[in-house]
């Protein structure tokens, strides 16, 4: 988006839906932040072990191919929520009121079906590498160490899903925006202006000020 984005709260059902999903996409957010510092410590265990040993770590291009999936998709629900994704705002930009909510329905409808075609393809990618009689329930595995593919793989399918129940969510939020006449619907991310956004991280930033020990 163009600039950063607010998501406002209230007492309604979809304020309280919104929120409790947010703490499920704040978890998985968090999971993907660890797993970015968890292929910190492999690269210095790995460069460490080959200088100083010559031996370095087993296998570390196979342990990345199992990190890559949480650090790809764990966090895109929490971004969308946030309004976080790139897109072009030169148009949407422009509308207000009911067109604004109807412009920015349709294109969540186009996301969900999207990504409702992706969490099934992702699905049955997952199944053709799951099988409960295989040894540790995998038909595939790594090269090197031979690390069962099929976690790595599943979860596409669930972070997917959980961003289909926020752009469901938003769709709602968006819908009863436009059926309203809302000005500023909760649960969906309202784009703020440079100005707004300054003024933002500003008093965000005075306010830690405030909190240091003097």
């Amino acid at each position: 988006m163009a600039g950063g984005a607010s998501v406002l709260e209230d007492g309604s059902n979809l304020s309280r839906i919104d929120r409790q999903l947010h703490k499920l996409e704040s978890y998985m957010a968090l999971i993907s932040g660890l797993a970015i510092f968890s292929l910190m410590i492999l690269a210095v265990v790995s460069v460490g072990g080959r200088n100083l040993m010559n031996a370095p770590l087993p296998g570390y291009v196979d342990w990345i191919e199992q990190v890559m999936p949480l650090i790809a998709f764990m966090g895109v629900a929490y971004t969308q929520r946030s309004g976080g994704h790139i897109r072009m705002d030169i148009l949407v930009g422009k509308l207000r009121g009911r067109a604004l909510w109807g412009a920015e329905f349709i294109t969540t409808l186009a996301m969900l079906i999207l990504i409702l075609l992706l969490v099934w393809g992702t699905y049955s990618h997952f199944l053709r590498a799951f099988d409960f009689s295989a040894p540790y329930w995998s038909r595939d595995s790594s090269i090197d160490i031979s690390i069962p593919l099929w976690p790595a793989k599943l979860l596409a399918p669930i972070a997917f899903s959980v961003l289909g129940l926020r752009l469901a969510l938003q769709l709602w939020g968006y819908g009863r925006a436009f059926v309203l006449g809302l000005v500023e619907p909760v649960a969906v991310p309202l784009v703020l202006s440079a100005a707004a956004q300054a003024a933002e991280e500003a008093e965000h930033v005075a306010g830690l000020e405030e909190e240091e020990p003097r």
